[in-house]
C-alpha cells in the first residue's frame, strides 16, 4: 500500500486554519508536509500555491490543500501549474463534487470566508470522495 501524503501550505492570513486542519488531515492521510507558511507575518500567497504545486507534481506528495484569506489568489496560483486541478471550496458538497466529478488534487479554502467546521468538512468530504471517470473523464482530460 502507497503512502498516502497531503501537501499544505497558506498565505499569513491562513496561518492559522491551516494549523487547525493538521489533525483532520492526518485522519484521512499517513503524513502531512507542511510547507508553510508558519507565522502571521506578511507573504506572497504565490510562493505557497507554488510549493504545493512542486510537491504534488513531483510526487512527493498526492494531493494538496491550498489556503489563503479568501481562497481565490492561492487557487489561481496552483491552477497556472498544468497537472494541478485546484478547487475552491466553500462546503462539504462542492468539496465532494470537486474530486467526484473533477478529478481535483488540490483543495483550497478561504480562511477569512470559512469557518473550522466546513473547513473540516470539506477536508473529510474531497478526501472521502473519489473520481468517478465515465462522462467527466473525457471533460477532465481536456484541462490538460
Amino acid at each position: 500500500m502507497n503512502k498516502t501524503v497531503i501537501a499544505i501550505a497558506s498565505d499569513h492570513a491562513g496561518v492559522e486554519l491551516k494549523e487547525q486542519l493538521k489533525e483532520t488531515l492526518h485522519e484521512v492521510a499517513q503524513d502531512v508536509l507542511d510547507l508553510g507558511a508558519h507565522t502571521s507575518d506578511s507573504v506572497d500567497y504565490p510562493d505557497y500555491g507554488n510549493a504545493v504545486a512542486e510537491a504534488v507534481l513531483s510526487g512527493r506528495a498526492q494531493y494538496g490543500v491550498g489556503i489563503c484569506g479568501s481562497g481565490i489568489g492561492i487557487s489561481i496560483a496552483l491552477n497556472r501549474h498544468k497537472g494541478i486541478r485546484a478547487a475552491l471550496c466553500h462546503d462539504g458538497l462542492s468539496a465532494n463534487l470537486s474530486r467526484r466529478h473533477n478529478n481535483a488534487n488540490v483543495l483550497c479554502l478561504g480562511a477569512r470566508l470559512i469557518g473550522i467546521e466546513t473547513a473540516k468538512d470539506c477536508v473529510r468530504q474531497f478526501f472521502a470522495a473519489e473520481f468517478e471517470g465515465g462522462r467527466h473523464e473525457k471533460r477532465v482530460n481536456k484541462l490538460g
